[in-house]
């Protein structure tokens, strides 16, 4: 077999054993399970839109309450976070018992909404939102069936009504199918399947009996909602079915993609990417450089008296500390704390320990895992600062704990009250803000110091050349070396990389999806990785090559340079791909989009600067100097 069949064999061994649609379920969580007759709870989660991106509680509507007091679940911090209110419902569910028409509103039958929550109905209806609710913790999906290729695929909750001909109608019944399947021992059955058909039908079309059962005929008009106050009957019907679908691949339906194919390219696209940087860096840099040293070691035995030339023409203040070196101190420990963060949470996802079963666990163990990966931040960021000749160090370590948190919560503490203005379940409540606020102080900052208290007690890190007192004067730089260029041109490869994964999570963001792909995404942002350490060393060669010694900065902003591509790939998907409307949703996108392409540049200027660090170490440690 030869060599490039059996690197091939290789890879497909290795795509082929890699998780890389992992996340269906929570190992370690036995499924719960049902003898005929128990009762099984049906909760509600949340309203969302696409058109809006703001989540609304269930009961910010008229819907029927339960006889008793509202039970909110106890939530973890990322379900908060998504604006997840799970609350109790009327529904009566019991295993293996149909239902054919149940009222929902009890001895009321029917009930009456008033004007103003007639209004907040027909809004919600206009703005296209759909209900989420919850059984077994296994989320509610709408069953469609495309007419000319029967191909099936499932919606997210069900709509709560729809427009036609200028009148607004709601969903009122809905027809609830549930899915069991049977183990092979003991009478006991599991929840694998929730489906739900939302009809609507006129509240006339109804005959209830005492029981608070109901029926309709056949022929039925849907349920307007007028102006004003209206009468609407709120009922369902249940029914059981018997499936072959194991436990663990319940969530099959709610993870389906139509475009999975189009991963496979990604990945492929991503590889092409690396092979090209690779070719580059190895034939051309590698070899360049290796030349470059060998004449210079070879013009110093030989006592050549020609000038010197080139990257060895600076090596007296290549290493010189840069200007706003704070500033970049800070950058770089924010930086290594999101590439600890999400280097361990990829990990763990892929592993499928953060499955989307796991409500609200990705996020919570993002924001934790961010907290504790202070110590590492803080350490790089105390011996960096002593490496610049530091002289205040307690300063600057509060400096950099506070830096990227604060960003991102003084961004988030102003939108709160745009979503709290909308009375949207989105906005953290204010337990929560002091919650995440005492994760800051008592354990991130604590953790930061530490960190750079050992970092800053530690030997500086060591330089192959000594410094020279005065620095050499900078000549002009080409224009393709400039900082503004040099970022949009180096910023191209990675982002080529990635651009492809972005849009699903884009999609699982703003278009209420479930992403789940994590074994694509952990291969995808080690190529990521990959290419923009390439790049950084790439464009630092050409820059010391044009006797420029100023890479400090250049570096991390050339491997930051994929977060402008980022930020305009969120311009570019909010024109083609979404539909929403109004001030603050649009507001909402734009603020956090631009966040998300911020930490995407720290994260990627970090990895650049470490990388050109690493390069510029070697070769003028290789280089003899007098």
């Amino acid at each position: 077999m030869t060599s490039a069949s059996s690197r091939t064999l290789i890879l497909l061994i290795f795509f082929h054993c890699l998780p890389l649609d992992n996340g269906f379920y929570v190992p370690g969580v036995a499924p719960k399970e049902f003898k005929a007759g128990d009762g099984i709870e049906l909760k509600a989660i949340k309203l969302t839109s696409v058109k809006t991106v703001v989540p609304y509680e269930y009961y910010s509507l008229p819907f029927c309450k339960p006889s008793g007091a509202l039970q909110y679940k106890s939530e973890n911090l990322g379900e908060v976070m998504r604006g997840d209110r799970i609350v109790n419902t009327p529904y009566q569910v019991f295993m293996k018992h149909d239902e054919t028409c149940v009222a929902l509103c009890g001895d009321k039958r029917i009930k009456s909404v008033s004007t103003e929550e007639s209004d907040q109905l027909r809004r919600r209806i206009l703005e296209d939102y759909h209900v989420h609710l919850l059984v077994d913790n296994l989320p509610c999906v709408t069953r469609y069936e495309m007419p000319e290729t029967k191909e099936v695929f499932y919606d997210h909750g069900y709509k709560l009504g729809w427009v036609e001909n200028g009148k607004v109608y709601v969903n009122n019944h809905l027809e609830i199918l549930l899915k069991y399947h049977k183990p092979q021992h003991d009478d006991v059955y599991r929840v694998v399947g929730f489906e739900v058909q939302p009809k609507s039908i006129s509240s006339s079309k109804f005959t209830f009996t005492d029981e608070g059962k109901c029926s309709f005929g056949e022929n039925t008009e849907p349920q307007e909602v007028v102006e004003g106050s209206n009468e609407i009957a709120w009922t369902y019907s249940i029914r059981w079915e018997e499936s072959d679908i194991p436990w663990a691949s319940r969530w099959d339906a709610l993870l389906q993609m139509r475009d999975h194919q189009i991963h496979y390219f990604s990945i492929l696209n991503s590889f092409v990417v690396v092979a090209c940087l690779t070719g580059f860096l190895g034939i051309i840099i590698v070899r360049t450089v290796r030349r470059d040293i060998a004449k210079y070691n070879h013009d110093e035995e030989m006592e050549d008296t020609l000038e010197e030339t080139g990257w060895k023409l600076v090596h007296g203040d290549v290493f010189r500390p840069p200007p706003y070196s704070t500033l970049l101190v800070m950058l770089v420990g924010s930086g290594i704390q999101i590439i600890g963060m999400v280097s361990v949470v990829i990990s763990f996802a892929m592993l499928g320990m953060l499955s989307p079963s796991n409500r609200g666990g990705l996020t919570t163990a993002a924001v934790g895992l961010y907290c504790f990966m202070g110590i590492f931040a803080g350490y790089h960021a105390g011996r960096l600062y002593k490496t610049f000749k530091g002289n205040a160090p307690k300063r600057v370590a509060i400096k950099t704990a506070l830096f990227f948190p604060t960003m991102i919560l003084g961004s988030g503490f102003v939108l709160n009250f745009f979503l709290i203005s909308k009375h949207s379940s989105g906005a953290i409540p204010f337990t929560t803000m002091l919650a995440i606020l005492f994760m800051l102080f008592c354990i991130d900052l604590p953790l930061v110091f530490v960190g750079f208290h050992f970092g800053f007690r530690k030997q500086k890190i060591s330089h192959p050349v000594r410094v020279n007192q005065i620095p050499r004067q900078v000549p002009e730089s080409p224009w393709y070396l400039k900082t503004i260029p040099c970022m949009l041109l180096s910023g191209i490869l990675p982002f080529g990389a990635v651009f492809i994964e972005l849009y699903f999570i884009f999609s699982a963001i703003w278009e209420n999806q479930f992403y789940y792909l994590f074994g694509f995404l952990f291969i995808v942002y080690g190529i990521l990785f990959i290419s923009c350490c390439q790049i950084s060393i790439v464009v630092t060669y050409f820059l010391l090559c044009a006797e420029n010694y100023r890479w400090w900065w250049n570096s991390f902003t050339v491997g930051g340079g994929s977060g402008l591509y980022v930020l305009a790939y969120s311009v570019f998907y909010y024109y083609t791909k979404l539909d929403i409307i109004g001030f603050i949703p649009t507001l909402l996108y734009f603020a956090y989009s631009t966040l998300i392409a911020l930490t995407f540049w720290i994260l990627t200027g970090t990895i650049g600067f470490y990388s050109s660090y690493f390069f510029l170490r070697k070769i003028y440690s290789a280089v003899k100097i007098d």
